[in-house]
């Protein structure tokens, strides 16, 4: 028999093979399920894939459209602006320049600039000219051109210099100003005329323009010594970038209302006076007696003299004694106490106002407050860019306190000002009883009246 043992003498029959056949039909369907699940999930994936590449497919084409469209769009802007600075004539960095505006009124070259008459004025220039591009150099490789305007009522200023001291004859500063003039192409001194207000507008629309000219690359403001710009200032600093391009030049110490900006502040000590004009009163030598001449003449000989001019008045501080009939004695009369005159403008006169209408002005704050140019001189100039209010209609005793408010602010021109509605100060109106009272008097202290007490801590620039 076989030697497997399928035989009968092995012991295995027939259903040994059936057996075996049924456990084979059953791993074969096993397998087939396998098999068809195995397939099944294939192209489940594959179905699942070909989705996914036809939608990268077509993001891909839309992102080619639109790559296509951009790299269009750009060329055409690109030829548009090379058209554009064609038609202009624009080169990148071709003419970069710093424009320098000074309120003359305020800053002034130093009187060893101005007594040199034209030459003066030429060497003011060229100091001026070299001492900005040291301290501004904008760029290495271009020059950076350098554009002045000073802006001032020349009239009133060369009065005002006289009576400083600063120069003996009102036409030196004509003289000056024809050299600044001469000096440099782009330097200007211009005469406006009176009113503040003149002054005030052309420095604020000549910053207004330049800051828009891309070639500008920094604006130099003289007006450290008017709190009025303050506003103005806060107002166009609106960012940054146009913060970093305005620079206050300084000659008398900037007004705290400037230096809260937060603008950057620069001072040339040798070319700027650090300190305002003054009116210096006669000396009492030039009130004395007049000299007699060697030759023996007498009071009565000099006034004969053709052309000369008669001996002046003098008061003795006492009186001399007289010979008087004899009677009862009268009680000396004490003199009045002379009023002071702070200078050739004189007091101002005083402003009555309602304490309940002032209390109640007072509470008004930030844009809630009234413009004081706008109620008091007319329209203001500055129209909706006036950060203060406009309409309003104020009652006549609110005008007054509106009036008062004004006059707390010092006049750039002090008692040099011959603008007969000035709605500034000219001497501090806050003394009372020999004492100044305002917390934050921005007056000079020069400004009151001898022997001022101050009830707060003056600020140290004043």
């Amino acid at each position: 028999m076989d030697s497997k043992g399928y035989g009968p003498v092995g012991g295995q029959g027939l259903m040994a093979f059936v057996h075996r056949y049924h456990e084979y039909e059953a791993q074969k369907e096993t397998t087939h399920e396998f098999i068809k699940d195995l397939l099944l999930y294939a192209e489940g994936i594959e179905s699942h894939y070909l989705q996914e590449n036809h939608r990268l497919r077509k993001a891909l084409d839309d992102a080619r459209l639109d790559l296509d469209g951009s790299t269009k769009f750009r060329k055409d802007l690109e030829q548009r602006l090379r058209d554009m600075e064609t038609r202009l004539g624009f080169v990148p960095d071709r003419n970069p320049y710093i424009q320098v505006l000074i309120d003359g009124d305020g800053l002034f070259f130093k009187e060893q600039y101005i007594k040199q008459g034209v030459e003066g004025g030429r060497k003011a220039a060229e100091d001026l000219r070299k001492a900005i591009v040291d301290k501004f150099s904008y760029s290495k490789e271009t020059a950076v051109e350098i554009s002045v305007k000073v802006v001032a009522n020349v009239p009133g200023l060369s009065k005002a210099m006289k009576r400083d001291g600063c120069v003996e004859t009102e036409t030196i500063l004509y003289a000056f100003i024809s050299g600044f003039n001469q000096g440099k192409a782009s330097f200007d001194f211009v005469d406006v005329g009176h009113g503040k207000e003149r002054t005030d507008a052309k420095i604020l629309e000549c910053t207004r323009f330049h800051l828009r000219n891309f070639n500008c690359k920094q604006v130099l403001l003289g007006i450290s010594h008017d709190a009025g710009y303050a506003s103005f200032l806060g107002d166009i600093v609106h960012n940054d970038d146009t913060k970093q391009r305005i620079t206050i030049l300084e000659g008398s110490p900037t007004v705290p209302d400037i230096v809260t900006t937060g603008i950057s502040i620069v001072s040339f000590k040798n070319i700027f006076r650090s300190e305002k004009l003054r009116f210096k009163s006669p000396s009492l030598s030039t009130l004395s007696t007049p000299r007699i001449p060697s030759n023996g003449a007498s009071y009565a000989a000099i006034t004969q003299i053709k052309g000369a001019d008669p001996p002046p008045k003098i008061t003795l501080p006492i009186p001399l004694k007289t010979a008087t009939p004899a009677g009862p004695s009268k009680p000396p009369t004490k003199p009045p106490t002379p009023v002071w005159n702070p200078g050739p403008r004189g007091l101002d006169p005083p402003i009555q106002v309602n304490i309940a209408v002032l209390e109640r002005m007072k509470k008004r704050k930030d844009q809630d407050k009234l413009c004081n140019n706008h109620f008091l001189r007319g329209p203001c100039t500055k129209g909706d860019e006036c950060t203060f209010e406009h309409n309003y209609k104020p009652s006549k005793d609110e005008k007054n306190v509106i009036a008062l408010f004004a006059r707390l602010n010092p006049c750039t021109k002090g008692q040099d000002c011959d603008v007969d509605n000035c709605i500034y100060g000219h001497h501090c109106p806050s003394v009372v009883n020999g004492t100044c009272t305002h917390p934050h008097c921005k007056f000079h202290v020069d400004e009151h009246p001898p022997g001022t007490k101050f009830k707060h801590p003056r600020h140290s620039d004043w």
